[in-house]
């Protein structure tokens, strides 16, 4: 990862739409954090905003989260059948309306009922299903957070899964993916193929994807705190994103 902490961000150009590519975390990124997780929903104007977005880009947006594709539907409601979804950090995409996904193991079953015994003796300590991840939050209860994330590399560990540590999060997810070969394999197709790849993500997770958007031709956008990140621009937070965003269509 390319260290840029000693040097000042630039906020990303006004781009030009019709030989780029988008694509979009969705918390912290497009909405805000908030304490409890699976309370999440894309407000209206959010929902008419990544609607205009795809129909400009003609093809050329996609949501790329941790989240499960499930997730983002019921998150985003009907403009999701809209877009390019690729969910639990690119385990599962949807492309052009078909969706493709793993089988899921029985290890995330095990390490739910873990997660869910951990969660009962830490008041304030949330589960999250991800379809293909299972994820402590502990932004209710941040003194859990050494258990909470001892207990998670300990699982994946003995259950052959990922650990994945986020903001306030411990999660468990099946190998092997992550979002910037998410990136690589939607750049592959028609019609993001040869255009310049723009990546806009707040987490620790989101480096790969803004490593491959640079080795892409293109860039990474960190939105929120400062920090060492592969990014070569910067927005403060999710509302500057969206005034961003909504400049690329003027």
């Amino acid at each position: 990862m390319a260290d840029l902490s000693h040097i000042g961000f630039d906020t990303p150009p006004l781009e030009d739409l019709t030989t780029s590519s988008l694509f979009l975390d969705l918390d912290g990124t497009m909405l805000d954090l908030i304490d409890r997780p699976e309370l999440v929903v894309a407000d209206a104007p959010l929902r008419a905003l990544l609607m205009r977005l795809g129909e400009r880009l003609e093809g050329r947006l996609a949501i790329v989260s941790g989240r499960s594709i499930a997730q983002m539907d019921a998150i985003l409601g009907p403009v999701a059948r809209h877009l390019a979804l690729s969910g639990s950090h690119g385990s599962e995409h949807r492309w052009q309306g078909v969706d493709a996904h793993p089988i899921r193991p029985p290890s995330l079953d095990e390490a739910q009922a873990r997660f869910r015994d951990f969660a009962e003796a830490h008041a304030g300590v949330l589960v999250e299903d991800k379809s293909f991840g299972v994820a402590l939050h502990y932004r209710m209860a941040p003194d859990a957070e050494a258990e909470a994330e001892a207990l998670a590399a300990t699982l994946a560990e003995q259950l052959d899964l990922q650990f994945q540590p986020g903001k306030m999060m411990a999660e468990l997810r099946l190998p092997g993916g992550d979002k910037g070969k998410a990136v690589h394999t939607l750049m592959g197709r028609a019609p993001m193929a040869g255009t310049k790849p723009w990546f806009v993500g707040d987490d620790a997770t989101d480096e790969a994807g803004f490593a491959a958007a640079h080795a892409l031709g293109g860039a990474g956008v960190l939105v929120g705190k400062r920090r060492p990140t592969a990014a070569l621009y910067a927005l403060p937070d999710p509302a500057a994103v969206r005034h961003w965003l909504e400049g690329l269509l003027a």
